[in-house]
């Protein structure tokens, strides 16, 4: 992991994470327009169009700013082709932060979504000095659980019927990781 303060870019071996622009907005529509990716995410909206992706874009370069949310694009190193979306929230009172991610579903399976938490956590510890990151996914959603184990977190518990999610209850499977 290799950031860059001034361009507020993380670099890893085949993923850029830099800052959202607002011509990303047709390609964020285009991968969180679908289903499969809204039902296992906690606050993205469906259907989702150009105008949310700017909307949700708008105030990333402030939290940025102010060191309360670091969102990243996850990108190709070398097309600069958009896979998603790491973000990083930043509780200095506490010296934490939660974690989370989403890669459009064309992208599954090719370890996008390992290499660019992983570099995050290390930009967490490395650069901004937290005690420990944690982060939580349904639990009809393993895959997510997955990629956190590989990151070497640890299962701290189940949040039981924690949030409501099109008229039905779901579990949060919390895990997290100390420097």
């Amino acid at each position: 992991m290799i950031y860059d303060a001034p361009n507020r870019t993380i670099t890893t071996h085949r993923l850029v994470l830099r800052l959202f622009q607002e011509s990303d907005a047709p390609a964020v529509a285009r991968l969180c327009n679908n289903y499969n990716l809204y039902k296992s995410t906690l606050n993205l909206p469906y259907p989702y169009s150009v105008e949310d992706a700017l909307v949700w874009m708008a105030a990333h370069q402030e939290h940025f700013d102010a060191e309360r949310l670091y969102e990243f694009a996850v990108t190709d190193r070398e097309s600069g082709e958009l896979y998603g979306a790491v973000a990083l929230s930043n509780i200095q009172k506490y010296s934490n932060g939660e974690i989370a991610y989403w890669i459009g579903e064309e992208y599954w399976g090719k370890g996008y979504a390992t290499e660019a938490a992983r570099a995050v956590i290390d930009f967490a510890f490395e650069v901004k000095g937290y005690h420990k990151v944690y982060a939580r996914y349904f639990q009809s959603n393993p895959a997510s659980g997955k990629v956190m184990q590989k990151l070497g977190m640890m299962k701290e518990g189940i949040l039981l019927e924690q949030v409501k999610k099109e008229g039905r209850f779901e579990d949060l499977v919390c895990y997290g990781i100390i420097k």
